[in-house]
């Protein structure tokens, strides 16, 4: 497993990935490049010489905001994504952020759990926030102190 920064020639494999995950946020090529840019952060996981998933986040104020995440369907629970969230949090460690935040779909139980496994809570929910279907947002933080 190789963990690094999402660079432009990750862009079609991410595509690729969100593609297979239908309960992620479905961004454009243009919003990846501009990650691979540096107009935000984003780490990528190869295994076996393909890509494996990708987290993106980005410093707000005082905390950091995941925006992006997910894994190809077939790799999942193998420690990708656990790969990628220390990633981010450790960026955000040396940003000296005091809070990480995110939203899920109130019906991905798989992503719940895996943020419950690493101290996230729920603090608030956005209704109909996403659309295909319209679903609420659930609201999630943990310290980073």
């Amino acid at each position: 497993m190789n963990a690094r920064p999402i660079e432009s020639r990750d862009v079609e494999p991410m595509l690729e990935i969100q593609s297979a995950s239908p309960e992620v946020a479905q961004w454009t090529a243009w919003d990846y490049q501009r990650v691979a840019h540096g107009e935000m952060a984003g780490w990528v996981v190869e295994e076996n010489g393909e890509l494996a998933g990708f987290l993106v986040a980005r410093r707000v104020a005082n905390d950091i905001e995941i925006l992006n995440f997910a894994v190809r369907p077939e790799t999942r629970r193998c420690g990708i994504g656990g790969t990628l969230l220390r990633l981010a949090m450790e960026w955000g460690t040396q940003q000296g952020a005091e809070k990480a935040l995110l939203e899920v779909r109130a019906s991905n139980f798989a992503a719940l759990q895996f943020y419950e496994r690493r101290g996230f809570q729920v603090v608030g929910r956005r209704p109909r926030y996403y659309v295909s279907p319209i679903e609420d947002a659930l609201l999630l933080s943990t310290d980073m102190r």
